[in-house]
């Protein structure tokens, strides 16, 4: 009884082994966007990027926009302007766009000296760990968005 016990095992440890060596397993189809974007999607693509940055230099003459990470922030662009920066000092959340930044390595020098994780893992800023906002500020700013941008909030269609 027990050598057909080894014997399955060692059955089972082969099978898996031949699987895994001819990627019978394989998840390529699981990979988003493999087909590239159309020429036509493409200069879409940029000129919304264009209109944002415009966006983004006006909110910053306004003293409205105060990025934490590099790369242009489109969250905070289109709530009216965000000050990531004294949110991170704060320690009571970032904008979901600049938290997934921040953990991506894209935080500007300043934000970056400060970065680090702690025992568990987690992104902390000045030995602060980095959340998310709370829902009811994140519920606020889509509001502010959706007025500033004339968005209809999602909702049972009305017959």
């Amino acid at each position: 009884m027990r050598r057909g016990h080894w014997v399955t095992v060692a059955m089972l440890i082969g099978v898996g082994y031949l699987l895994g060596s001819v990627d019978a397993l394989k998840l390529s189809r699981l990979f988003a966007q493999e087909d590239p974007v159309s020429e036509e999607g493409a200069k879409k693509i940029q000129t919304a990027y264009d209109a944002l940055r415009a966006a983004m230099d006006s909110l910053k003459q306004e003293n409205r926009y105060n990025p934490a990470t590099k790369g242009l922030n489109s969250y905070a662009i289109l709530a009216g302007g965000v000050d990531a920066v004294k949110d991170l000092e704060d320690g009571k959340g970032v904008d979901p766009e600049t938290f997934a930044a921040l953990y991506a390595g894209d935080a500007i020098e300043s934000v970056a000296e400060s970065l680090s994780h702690n025992d568990e893992g987690q992104l902390t800023y000045k030995n602060k760990v980095v959340r998310i906002y709370p829902i009811s500020r994140l519920k606020k700013i889509y509001a502010q968005r959706q007025e500033l941008t004339g968005e209809v909030a999602a909702g049972p269609k009305k017959n």
